[in-house]
């Protein structure tokens, strides 16, 4: 019995918020103020608006990237920025040079299709085919996401999805 060509399976590997993470970062900046110090030349500090996500990937090798799903449970805006820092889970310090280029943006806007998300398509792409070949050599990634335009991280769910080949 003849079969049709044999479908390529996919991995779904969602962002997911490492709260632990973020909630350190946010103790670095309480930190400096109540010490009444300044940050680190190039240290970014984390903002209200922005939090810090991690993904693991469960294979490393043979990931060739395939889209993005992204939902946005309201309008506004949401920036995925990967950075190029191996963490630890402590108060290892953001610097802004290890923040890669391009950032994937996606938007819904207040006047669209409720599941309608818009998105930067070239730099998006972009960024999920650098993720394939950084998946080669890291086991764990992080993220730094922004959210504006009256998002928060309860209305956000994202993952990317990878191509076994």
């Amino acid at each position: 019995m003849a079969e049709d060509a044999p479908k390529q399976p996919q991995l779904s590997m969602p962002l997911l918020l490492d709260h632990d993470l973020t909630r350190q970062m946010r103790l670095r900046v309480e930190s400096l103020k109540q010490r009444g110090e300044k940050r680190q030349d190039g240290e970014k500090l984390l903002r209200p608006a922005e939090a810090v996500y991690r993904l693991d990937f469960v294979q490393q090798h043979r990931l060739q990237f395939e889209r993005w799903d992204v939902v946005l449970d309201k309008p506004g805006k949401v920036t995925i920025t990967g950075t190029s820092q191996n963490w630890t889970p402590d108060l290892t310090n953001l610097m802004t040079r290890q923040l890669l280029d391009p950032a994937a943006i996606f938007w819904r806007k207040e006047d669209g299709d409720a599941d309608a998300v818009d998105w930067n398509e070239a730099d998006a792409l972009e960024f999920g085919e650098r993720l394939s070949d950084l998946a080669k050599i890291r086991k764990v990634m992080y993220f730094l996401i922004t959210f504006s335009e009256g998002l928060e991280p309860a209305d956000l769910k994202a993952s990317v999805v990878f191509n076994q080949l």
